[in-house]
């Protein structure tokens, strides 16, 4: 799948890393990284950004997806699981390429669009 999303975005050759954990070990994350002391659904670490990021220029970063946050969320949505998963991990690779929805409606209107953009191809098949 990760291949998929990143093919559509003219990334072929990009990597990234993925960890899924549970609610206690995103809490950590969170906190430590971000100073927010709760479990998100979804963390993005950019390599891109930085003093180092020409090192790798294929290394976008890593993602790090809450599995129970994300089983929660399908409950709320009229997603599945395995919908919720891959929403995440749209979701987290956009923001590993520049994507960002907390700096101002704009933004976040873009983020919103290009996200269910591609989730709606890969619920169609479009991009298998």
């Amino acid at each position: 799948m990760v291949r998929k999303v990143l093919g559509n975005l003219g990334l072929p050759e990009a990597e990234l890393s993925l960890m899924l954990v549970d609610d206690n070990e995103m809490q950590e994350l969170n906190r430590r990284f971000l100073g927010r002391d709760k479990p998100t659904n979804v963390l993005a670490f950019s390599m891109r950004e930085g003093e180092f990021s020409s090192l790798h220029p294929h290394l976008l970063g890593d993602l790090v997806i809450s599995i129970e946050t994300a089983k929660r969320q399908s409950k709320s949505s009229d997603l599945s699981e395995m919908e919720m998963l891959i929403l995440l991990l749209i979701h987290g690779i956009l923001h590993l390429i520049g994507y960002e929805h907390e700096r101002g409606k704009k933004e976040a209107r873009e983020m919103a669009m290009k996200q269910k953009e591609l989730f709606q191809m890969i619920k169609a098949g479009i991009l298998e």
